[in-house]
């Protein structure tokens, strides 16, 4: 079995997270969507919430599964007997970081592939900093985000959720 491990913060999942897996999905057998544990970055929503977030994101989507991971992003594919890292790239500025991240990925094990995924057009300005800038201003982000995210996001910064 081809599996494919698609690791973020994901803090919050964005609609171009959600494309990126279902373009994942048809390269893989199973696609695992690994929220990382990574307190530096101060994240807004806890590991477990944005765990639960991902889970009801994905939950129609076939042979996609939501698990979290605190160790060397290698070890946790070599754990889950995984043959790819998914990344993807929004746009050019992002290859240079990605890039670096997946040659140090490769010096540590070498069997380990990565894999980088373009979202559509429509996705490639979006951001989870972005668009928790855009809610905590009270901004709609409803066509950049799955609408229990968006729920989520409001009810964080205490927002009213503006129409879709």
């Amino acid at each position: 079995m081809r599996t494919a491990i698609y690791p973020g913060s994901f803090d919050p999942l964005t609609n171009g997270h959600l494309d990126v897996i279902e373009r994942a999905i048809k390269l893989f057998d199973r696609v695992i969507v690994a929220v990382a544990r990574n307190e530096s970055k101060q994240p807004l929503f806890t590991l477990e919430e944005r765990l639960k977030l991902v889970r009801k994101s994905i939950r129609q989507l076939p042979h996609v599964e939501a698990d979290s991971f605190d160790c060397l992003l290698v070890d946790y594919v070599e754990r889950r007997s995984a043959q790819a890292i998914i990344r993807g790239l929004r746009a050019v500025s992002d290859f240079e970081f990605e890039f670096q991240l997946a040659l140090m990925n490769r010096k540590l094990n070498e069997n380990i592939e990565t894999i980088f995924m373009m979202p559509k057009d429509t996705y490639t300005f979006l951001s989870s900093r972005m668009i928790k800038e855009i809610a905590q201003l009270g901004g709609n982000v409803g066509s950049f985000v799955p609408a229990h995210v968006r729920t989520a996001l409001c009810d964080k910064f205490k927002t009213k959720s503006a129409p879709i």
